[in-house]
């Protein structure tokens, strides 16, 4: 098949090689791992048995059917039954267990998607339909697999280790989370914008990603050979022997830039002039704190504790008790081994809603969100909180409030955080009783009423992603208009370099938690303003404290004084780029 280029927009950095592995949206409610030789055979033998298991299910449901019943449900079951027996349902996927290494549920739902996709070919009505009956056949049979137990994700031979690229319409930041084996080297949406929370969550995993492309999952087939170049949101499907070669060699170059930074892991980040620079760690899962330490970070700036929250459609409860939170926290606090940890508080709503919440809102950006749902939602803010408490008596832990606007939501939240500590006294479980509390300034009115702010919490946090997302009103989802999210447009720069005077002039730390922390173009100017405190995916520590190690703060200080003052957007951009050579 001829090679052809898509571009979209950039949003992970890097370059990734692999074969594309199409993902239909029902293939997002299974499991996906890989399976290890030794275990091939027993995987297949699982799939056998939900097979034979349905098989009786059907036969059961035959010989109970009422003499009265009309005839057509018999015919619906022969049918069932048919289409179970065909070689097509019985054997192909175990084909794809044994070549692919895919797991059972994964195998048999690649399957499905390829057998649907031929049928609506057809023309004829009535055999276009049958696609529904394969699909019911299948949902059986996936039931009797989630059902059994689940083989461990063993660790894959070093000589099985193939490389691919997921290609979806889209793709929720929960079910990503799901490919963080690393056979998974790339995603590719058709839509998306550069901060919508799946290119955030890619940028986590430090893998290559590339978004808002359109029609990809239309145009690239399954196991075309697909090149990612994450820093021009470019992808190459079927490249040509010489492009692979090129892309090859990139990629190895950038590996080997990457080691050169793993040597400053363990130096300070101080500028050149002397100052230190607190660099801190953007988290979603406990498992993520190892990389964070490796990466050399201070502490946890962010720990997304949404995610505890998704992906619990099987679970018993919709969302954690307050034990399993109290675990999590727990476990984040002492793999961080005395670091800080600022957790933030369920920020719910928008592109990532709790499982089978349907959005009602018109927009839900500006809906029932974070805070809003949480002073809604009384029971569940004050379990988490009281989770949160219980993993302070093990290290220190900071609690951030997203999405602040008004006096009256600080005071009610300051209030509930008593109230769980009340409880916690009542029920002589210990806690920090000094546990500090800070807000996330995301929204225009938070920066414009900081004196009520500064009074009343401990720290700031700078969220960029959302304060950029309401200052410029552009739905950061929406790849449409994506292209309008600009971090440097004047109105944010100006909000960013208040909030961080404001923190110094009260005493109180300020840092800056969105991705405009990891972005090393931005890492003079975020010094020049004042900051002193970045927090960010560890993948993108090193690089920053290189910009840091490098800066001199004196010059800086009065180029960034300058570009406060202006405001046309080219001589701001210009005025940015000329930081790097400071």
């Amino acid at each position: 098949m001829a090679s052809f280029t898509l571009h979209g927009i950039p949003v992970s950095r890097g370059i990734s090689i692999g074969r594309a592995h199409l993902l239909a949206p029902a293939a997002l409610e299974v499991q996906h791992y890989l399976v290890a030789e030794e275990h091939l055979e027993a995987e297949v033998l699982r799939l056998q048995e939900a097979i034979a298991q349905v098989h009786r299910e059907l036969q059961t449901l035959w010989t109970e059917l009422p003499k009265d019943a009309p005839t057509e449900l018999g015919a619906f079951i022969d049918v069932h039954v048919l289409i179970l027996s065909d070689p097509m349902i019985s054997e192909a996927p175990l084909d794809i267990i044994r070549t692919r290494n895919y797991n059972a549920e994964w195998a048999l739902v690649t399957q499905i998607e390829e057998l649907s996709a031929q049928f609506d070919e057809i023309e004829d009505p009535y055999l276009r339909e049958r696609k529904a009956d394969i699909q019911q056949v299948a949902e059986r049979v996936l039931k009797v697999l989630m059902g059994s137990a689940q083989l461990p994700s063993a660790e894959l031979r070093d000589d099985y280790q193939p490389q691919m690229i997921v290609v979806a319409h889209d793709i929720s930041p929960a079910d990503m989370l799901q490919f963080r084996d690393k056979s998974f080297v790339g995603f590719v949406t058709d839509v998306g914008g550069q901060n919508s929370h799946t290119a955030i969550v890619a940028r986590s995993l430090d893998i290559p990603c590339a978004v808002g492309m359109g029609n990809a999952s239309q145009l690239i087939e399954q196991d075309d050979w697909v090149i990612i170049d994450g820093d021009a949101g470019v992808v190459i499907a079927n490249p040509s022997p010489l492009v692979l070669d090129q892309y090859r060699a990139r990629q190895g170059a950038l590996l080997k830039a990457r080691k050169k930074l793993l040597k400053l892991k363990k130096t300070p980040a101080v500028t050149r002039d002397g100052t230190a620079v607190t660099l801190l760690a953007n988290i979603e899962l406990p498992e993520d704190c190892p990389h964070a330490l490796e990466s050399g970070a201070m502490g946890v700036g962010l720990f997304r504790s949404e995610f505890l929250f998704m992906g619990r459609a099987n679970h018993a409860h919709k969302t954690p008790t307050e034990d399993e939170q109290f675990e999590q926290y727990k476990k984040a606090v002492l793999a961080m081994k005395g670091k800080p940890v600022t957790i933030r508080t369920l920020d719910i709503g928008a592109d990532k809603p709790l499982d089978g919440a349907e959005h009602t809102a018109l927009n839900p950006a500006l809906g029932l969100r974070a805070i809003r749902y949480c002073l809604s939602e009384p029971q569940l803010f004050l379990t988490q909180l009281r989770a949160l408490l219980r993993a302070s008596a093990f290290g220190k832990v900071r609690i951030l409030i997203p999405m602040l606007a008004h006096a009256f939501e600080i005071d009610q939240s300051l209030a509930m955080i008593e109230q769980a500590k009340q409880q916690l006294r009542e029920a002589g479980q210990k806690f920090d009783p000094q546990v500090e509390v800070g807000a996330m300034i995301e929204i225009p009115a938070a920066a414009l009423s900081l004196p009520m702010f500064v009074k009343r919490m401990d720290f700031l946090s700078i969220g960029t992603n959302d304060l950029i997302q309401y200052t410029l009103a552009i739905d950061r989802v929406d790849y449409e208009v994506a292209h309008l999210y600009n971090p440097l447009h004047p109105a944010v720069l100006q909000l960013i370099a208040m909030t961080i005077q404001a923190g110094h002039k009260a005493g109180i730390d300020v840092a800056v938690c969105g991705e405009m922390a990891g972005d090393t173009k931005l890492t003079r100017l975020l010094l020049g303003m004042g900051l002193r405190e970045f927090s960010m995916h560890p993948a993108q520590l090193l690089a920053v404290k290189q910009e840091i190690l490098n800066s001199d703060l004196a010059a800086l200080t009065a180029q960034t004084r300058k570009i406060l003052r202006a405001t046309e957007p080219q001589a701001i951009a210009e005025a940015v780029a000329q930081l790097q050579t400071l």
